[in-house]
């Protein structure tokens, strides 16, 4: 089977014309320049580490691509079509690449990964922030010459990109994410167009989307209303002893404008639930291989089914990728910044990372912080006090991804320090610590000792 046959083979697409190459001028200078003078004698010559590789300049509708071999660079210009994509990808192998780098823009990227992918061209995808340009030498040509060079010299750190089956897992669970926090926006908004009708169903009820709540707002919404005589039909067993107190509440004035729109919200919400069932079923479907880690990562306090989804959606199960647990506390972005000047360590915010993943476990930590006898609400008390409700959270969260890289790389099951894990620390000067408060009180306490 040919190239253009293997790639046709997994993008079924109709032909195109074929897309404009550009040849540009041969740079024989690879010399990484410093200063404004560009002598020979100011250069930097540095060792290469890929003799033959290539900087991809990645845009919408144009890719900027720059070939160096040896001291020899080539520049042409391709669509971002697919047939152009693949004229780069035959320019690559005919030259035989041995690296291509390309910047992480927002997802112009993807596609060019994954044909490169599929015909196994070496290709790492580099964060924007690790290679700034000289300032005042911002054009595509020169950025693909500066990836280049810098490709070349061994100066870049790809992206971690996972497999093609765990991006597809992400998007579905990015997409249900994303459906879930619309869903709650909408609930809030329900809640205020009911606010201004003065109907008070919020204040007596845990959930505005639950079956008897529904059945109140729909029957509100008709000419007869929520009476005596019928509101205790449209009630759970559970909630009939609320029955005076939602009637009083109920008594507001829907306009019908008013009740158009809360007719429609309602559709929404309900739309967007069955949304988020189908995708429950989809991640469901695709993640079978992943159950003994999602059981595993449910044992730890705050993490329930569709937390760990999306935790090993993001990460997967194989942390051989990450060579300590700080590395990928940092890449999740929990992992304090750098922030040290004349020996002086001064506050470091947090460093950025995977947004998805990061949010996730903050909520997981505002969960495992309420329950009194594991190790997440002794860490949390003891950093709330000093460090504020938000950093003690964040460092919740960041003790959890510990724990999580350590349970999915040794396939341990988790195990809690308790809740008096930092009281068995230094106890003898604890003890000796409060006498010595209370003798300042006047009160004098013997020490009992302690039994061996």
């Amino acid at each position: 089977m040919s190239l253009t046959q293997k790639v046709d083979s997994q993008f079924e697409i109709a032909p195109v014309a074929e897309p404009r190459i550009v040849p540009m001028r041969t740079y024989s200078n690879v010399a990484i320049r410093r200063g404004r003078r560009h002598n020979e004698e100011e250069c930097v010559f540095m060792q290469s580490v890929y003799a033959r590789c290539c900087g991809i300049d990645v845009h919408k509708k144009l890719i900027v691509a720059c070939f160096m071999n040896g001291k020899k660079s080539e520049l042409r210009e391709f669509s971002t079509l697919t047939s152009g994509i693949k004229e780069l990808a035959h320019w690559l192998l005919e030259n035989d690449c041995q690296m291509a780098a390309m910047e992480s823009t927002g997802v112009y990227w993807k596609p060019i990964y994954n044909i490169f992918e599929l015909l196994e061209i070496p290709v790492m995808v580099v964060n924007a922030h690790h290679m700034k340009n000289v300032p005042g030498r911002k054009t595509d040509v020169k950025d693909a010459q500066w990836i280049a060079q810098l490709t070349q010299c061994g100066l870049l750190r790809a992206s971690y990109i996972p497999d093609k089956e765990q991006r597809e897992l992400r998007d579905v669970v990015r997409y249900r994410k994303s459906l879930t926090e619309e869903r709650s926006r909408e609930i809030n908004r329900l809640e205020k167009m009911l606010e201004g009708a003065n109907i008070k169903l919020s204040s007596f009820v845990s959930s505005l989307t639950g079956v008897s709540s529904r059945k109140l707002l729909d029957k509100a919404m008709t000419d007869e209303g929520v009476t005596e005589e019928n509101i205790t039909s449209l009630l759970h067993m559970s909630m009939r002893e609320k029955t005076n107190v939602l009637l009083l509440a109920m008594e507001g004035v829907l306009t019908p404008v008013q009740r158009q729109l809360v007719r429609a919200i309602l559709n929404h919400i309900d739309d967007m639930t069955r949304r988020i069932e189908d995708l429950d079923n989809i991640v469901k479907e695709q993640m079978q291989k992943y159950e003994d880690e999602i059981k595993r990562l449910d044992e730890l306090s705050g993490i329930g089914q569709t937390s760990a989804q999306i935790i090993l959606a993001e990460i997967g199960s194989d942390m051989s990728r990450f060579p300590t647990a700080g590395h990928l506390c940092s890449w999740a972005g929990l992992s304090p910044g750098n922030n040290e000047s004349a020996k002086k360590r001064k506050g470091g915010k947090t460093t950025k990372g995977n947004k998805t993943l990061k949010s996730t476990l903050i909520q997981c930590a505002q969960s495992a912080v309420k329950n009194q006898n594991s190790f997440f609400y002794a860490q949390y008390q003891r950093l709330v006090v000093r460090r504020g409700a938000n950093r003690a959270k964040v460092a919740v969260a960041h003790s959890m991804l510990i724990a999580i890289f350590h349970m999915l790389k040794n396939n341990v099951p988790f195990h809690d320090l308790g809740c008096d894990y930092y009281t068995k620390f230094n106890t003898q000067s604890k003890v000796n610590y409060y006498l010595s408060k209370l003798k300042e009180l006047g009160t004098e306490v013997l020490p009992v000792p302690s039994v061996t």
